[in-house]
């Protein structure tokens, strides 16, 4: 054995120890922004002192215990979950394409799912009264999720021919049908009267704002799977680096692959915009940022890809509340500010990989 394959195994282990490291500083990363979530905000000090006597042994008063339990706590859930949710589906579609600039809204369930919540802002007074009570608040969030599940479908549909899922027809596909997606919401738009169309806007830029309890069971029984289930593909996704042949020959089922990966992101990211509106970014840079860091091995880049995604939504959050304070920042205008410079140098860096 020469001293290269020698260093082979030490260089692969050298790069999981540092994947496991990083793992670690991840949670502690993560546990700080729930920490600084919950003390947050325009009743910072309040929350903080109450916190501190309850701590000590002091009972919580009715104002403090109504700010963290049904203001702070559902939506601290709801960021989790939304950025869990959007960085994990980056993840699995950049590893389907083999593209570093791949992302969710590349393949139309972003826009689908903002089309069917733009649907029910400016259609939903034309329903029955009875369905409109039935629904109440559920109505919009099931609307997106039904528009991003059904973009879903058509587009596994149209790339799927004789049981074979083609990735190219997918992803052109999917850039059609973003923009018929986005066609429609503009004339739904035109449509608006001006109620809605502050409506569309808030919504369009992104809000964990309006998180409830009932937001965060509803999300968390779609992302959560789709988080879970993820790293189930991690031996797929490796193999599919390789290319398709070769991931053939080490016995991968690709077709299953395929289909898994689009319905991960179906529910990942169809669930996220659901719940918090449109919010760019996050699914395209933290994976990029945890390859450079600790390598492209899914085994861990899907689970620390869950964290960091977790954690950066969480203290987007958190300067969105503050920056205009008493005020509050789209939590989108947040992450474009920090992901836009971020996504130009992932360009720069890799031009020559993405030429067409």
């Amino acid at each position: 054995m020469t001293a290269e394959t020698q260093h082979i195994p030490s260089r692969l282990g050298d790069r999981a120890d540092r994947a496991w490291r990083l793992h670690r500083l991840l949670w502690l990363l993560l546990l700080l922004a729930c920490a600084l979530s919950m003390t947050t905000g325009a009743a910072g000090a309040q929350v903080r002192g109450a916190l501190l006597g309850w701590i000590n042994g002091d009972a919580l008063d009715m104002g403090a215990r109504i700010i963290l339990f049904d203001i702070r706590l559902p939506r601290l859930f709801v960021g989790i979950l939304v950025g869990a949710g959007l960085a994990v589906s980056g993840a699995v579609m950049q590893g389907l394409f083999r593209n570093p600039l791949a992302d969710p809204g590349l393949v139309g369930v972003s826009a689908g799912a903002s089309l069917g919540a733009i649907s029910a802002i400016v259609l939903g007074a034309a329903l029955p009264p009875a369905l409109l009570a039935w629904l109440g608040p559920a109505l919009l969030p099931l609307a997106a999720f039904l528009g991003g599940w059904v973009t879903t479908i058509a587009l596994y549909r149209i790339s799927t021919r004789a049981g074979r899922t083609s990735v190219a027809t997918m992803l052109l596909a999917g850039i059609a049908m973003s923009a018929l997606a986005f066609a429609l919401t503009g004339l739904l738009t035109y449509l608006a009267d001006d109620q809605q169309l502050r409506d569309l806007t808030f919504w369009n830029l992104g809000s964990l704002a309006g998180a409830t309890w009932p937001k965060v069971w509803s999300a968390a029984a779609m992302i959560l799977p789709a988080i879970v289930a993820a790293p189930l593909l991690a031996r797929g996704l490796n193999g599919l680096a390789l290319g398709e042949a070769a991931a053939m020959h080490m016995g991968i089922p690709l077709e299953r692959l395929k289909t898994g990966a689009i319905l991960i992101v179906a529910f990942g990211t169809g669930a996220a915009v659901a719940v918090a509106g449109t919010i760019g970014f996050i699914g395209i840079v933290v994976p990029h940022l945890l390859r450079l860091a600790s390598g492209p091995d899914h085994r861990a880049l899907l689970p620390n890809a869950a964290l960091l995604g977790a954690a950066l939504l969480i203290l987007a959050d958190c300067a969105a509340r503050v920056l205009i304070a008493p005020a509050e920042l789209p939590i989108g205008i947040v992450t474009a500010l920090m992901g836009a410079p971020v996504f130009l140098w992932i360009v720069l860096r890799n031009r020559g990989a993405v030429d067409i």
